[in-house]
C-alpha cells in the first residue's frame, strides 16, 4: 500500500491526470454510424488532440454487438470500463489501474484497514504475481505463505497476464469461504497448492518489546493512517525505558502512507534533512520530502533495522533514509523494490484511476525501483533455520546492538 488519499498513495501508497476514454469517443464520433442506435453518450470531456484512428474501435464495438452470442448481457457501461482498463494496460505498468465501481469499493475497504480476505500483499515482480508479505496473524500468515512466493494459480485461474487488482478480486471473498493458491517457492522444485479459509482482516500496525538485555524492539507491520501516532507512542516508551539500543523490524511490511514514513524518519534526523525524493523524470521538478526535525536522539543511539523481500514502498523509504544518513544499519535480505509513486484520481463518483507518476529516490539519489535496498549485513534465513526456529537476522541485530 502506498501514499494515499486525494494526496498520494504508494502496494502497498498507495495519490494527477484524470483521463477518460470518453475523450476518444468525441474524436471517433464521425466513425460510429451505428453506435447512436445502441447508446447515448453523455458526460463528454473536452476533446484531446490525437492522430489516432478510432474507426477500428467502433467497428469492433458494432461487430461484437452483431455477432457475439450473448452481447446483450454486457452493458454499454461495462464495455466502456473494459476499454478504459485496456487503455491503462497499454502503458505496461502493473501499478497503474482503473477501478470499476466494485473494485473501487474493495480498494476503499482495504485502505480503511478492514476487509474479508486472506491477508497478504501482492505485487508484480518480473511479470509474475508475487507475495510481497503476508500480514501478521491472518489466514495467509497462518497458512505459511512467505514473502517472495510466486502465485501461479488462484483456484483454477492461471495468474499469468492478470493485473494485481484482478488477482486481488479473485483472492478476496466472503468470510468462511476458501481459496486455493498454487505457490512456487524459491528453493523448492515443485509447486504446491495451499487452501486458505478467508476471514475478516484487520491490518495490524505495530508491537513493542523491551528485552532482558535492554534492547527495545519495535515490530512495524504497516504504515497505516494511525501508524505515525502509534510509532510516536513506541518512541516514548523507548525513551522511558532508558535504553540506547533500538531495533526496528520492518520484515514483511508492505508499506502504506508516505506521510507516516516521513514522520517516523523525522525522529532520527535534523530538520530539513532529505528523507526521499519523488523523481518525475522530465515531467516536472522533483518533489523533496524533508525531516520535520523531531531529532530527539544523540550520536549514542544504537539503531538497527531488519528488512527482507517483504519490506516494500514506505518501508523502503524509512529504511533507505536511515541507511543513507548513517542513522541505522540494515540487516537481512534485499527489499522488494516497490519504488513507484501512485496518485489516486476520481474519474466518476464511483470509479477511480490509480496512476504511476514518479519514482522514489533515497537521500543519496538511489532508485528504490531498480532493485530495492541492499542491507549492510546480508543474511538469509534458510529452511533449516525455520525448522529449528532460528532467526539469524535477529541474532545479528542483537550482536551489533550489544557490542
Amino acid at each position: 500500500m502506498e501514499k494515499l488519499s486525494k494526496t498520494k498513495y504508494f502496494i502497498v501508497t498507495f495519490f494527477l491526470v484524470a483521463f477518460s476514454f470518453i475523450f476518444g469517443i468525441y474524436i471517433g464520433n464521425h466513425n460510429r454510424p451505428e453506435i447512436d442506435k445502441v447508446m447515448g453518450i453523455s458526460g463528454k470531456e473536452t476533446a484531446v488532440t490525437t492522430t489516432a484512428d478510432f474507426s477500428p474501435f467502433w467497428k469492433v464495438w458494432n461487430t461484437m454487438n452483431e455477432k457475439y452470442p450473448v452481447a446483450n448481457k454486457i452493458s454499454d457501461q461495462e464495455r466502456v470500463y473494459g476499454a478504459i482498463s485496456g487503455l491503462v494496460d497499454s502503458f505496461n505498468d502493473p501499478y497503474s489501474v482503473f477501478f470499476t465501481p466494485e473494485e473501487t469499493k474493495y480498494f476503499e475497504e482495504e485502505i480503511a484497514g478492514n476487509f474479508d480476505g486472506i491477508g497478504m500483499e501482492v505485487g508484480i515482480k518480473n511479470k509474475i504475481l508475487t507475495v510481497i508479505a503476508p500480514l501478521k496473524d491472518t489466514p495467509a500468515y497462518r497458512a505459511d505463505i512467505k514473502s517472495g512466493d510466486k502465485v501461479l494459480k488462484i483456484d483454477k485461474t492461471i495468474t499469468a497476464g492478470l493485473s494485481i487488482e484482478e488477482a486481488v478480486k479473485l483472492i478476496r471473498g466472503p468470510k468462511g469461504t476458501a481459496v486455493t493458491l498454487t505457490i512456487s517457492r524459491e528453493g523448492t522444485e515443485q509447486s504446491k497448492e495451499i487452501s486458505i479459509v478467508r476471514d475478516t482482516i484487520d491490518i495490524p500496525t505495530l508491537d513493542t518489546e523491551t528485552r532482558k538485555d535492554g534492547i527495545f524492539v519495535i515490530r512495524l507491520y504497516s504504515f497505516s493512517a494511525n501508524s505515525a501516532n502509534l510509532f510516536r507512542n513506541a518512541i516514548k516508551q523507548f525513551v522511558e525505558s532508558g535504553s540506547d539500543k533500538l531495533l526496528l523490524d520492518l520484515r514483511g511490511n508492505p508499506g502504506g502512507y508516505l506521510d507516516a514514513a516521513v514522520d517516523m524518519s523525522s525522529w532520527f534526523l535534523k530538520g530539513g534533512k532529505i528523507i526521499a525524493t519523488e523523481d518525475y523524470g522530465n515531467n516536472k521538478t522533483p518533489e523533496i520530502f524533508r525531516s520535520k526535525g523531531y531529532d530527539i536522539f544523540n550520536d549514542k543511539l544504537k539503531f538497527v533495522i531488519l528488512i527482507d523481500g517483504g519490506s516494500a514502498s514506505a518501508s523502503e523509504i524509512l529504511a533507505g533514509a536511515m541507511q543513507d544518513t548513517k542513522q541505522a544499519k540494515l540487516i537481512g535480505t534485499q527489499s522488494f523494490g516497490k519504488g513507484s509513486v501512485q496518485e489516486v484520481v476520481d474519474i466518476t463518483s464511483d470509479t477511480i484511476l490509480k496512476i504511476t507518476v514518479a519514482k522514489w529516490l533515497t537521500p543519496n539519489g538511489t532508485s528504490i525501483s531498480e532493485k530495492g535496498l541492499t542491507p549492510d549485513y546480508p543474511i538469509e534465513i534458510t529452511q533449516k533455520d525455520l525448522d529449528a526456529k532460528k532467526d539469524p537476522q535477529m541474532d545479528k541485530a542483537i550482536e551489533l546492538l550489544l557490542k
